[in-house]
């Protein structure tokens, strides 16, 4: 069974712990007034640029998710994930 690459494959540890760190402190933000949230941050392909405002907060929830996914799986966690079920007939 083949993995399916991730859209944060080739970005190190460090970087995306550095990147959580914000969205995480973003978040607190967000959810503890009415700030909006900018966040920037430059890649191969060029810059990007992300505005967070209470009305999207599930998708800050969401980009938090997956990179701690991303996380775990580079320090070697495994998804907590379950088995698909299989019916089993007798």
């Amino acid at each position: 069974m083949s993995c399916r690459p991730s859209i944060l494959d080739g970005i190190d540890v460090t970087t995306l712990q550095q990147r959580l760190a914000l969205m995480q402190q973003a978040w607190i933000e967000l959810t503890s007034g009415a700030k909006v949230e900018v966040a920037s941050y430059s890649q191969s392909d060029g810059s990007r640029t992300i505005t967070y405002t209470k009305a999207n907060l599930g998708d800050l929830v969401a980009a938090i998710t997956t990179v701690q996914t991303q996380i775990d799986l580079l320090n070697g966690l495994r998804s907590a994930r379950r088995a698909p079920m299989r019916p089993l007939f007798r």
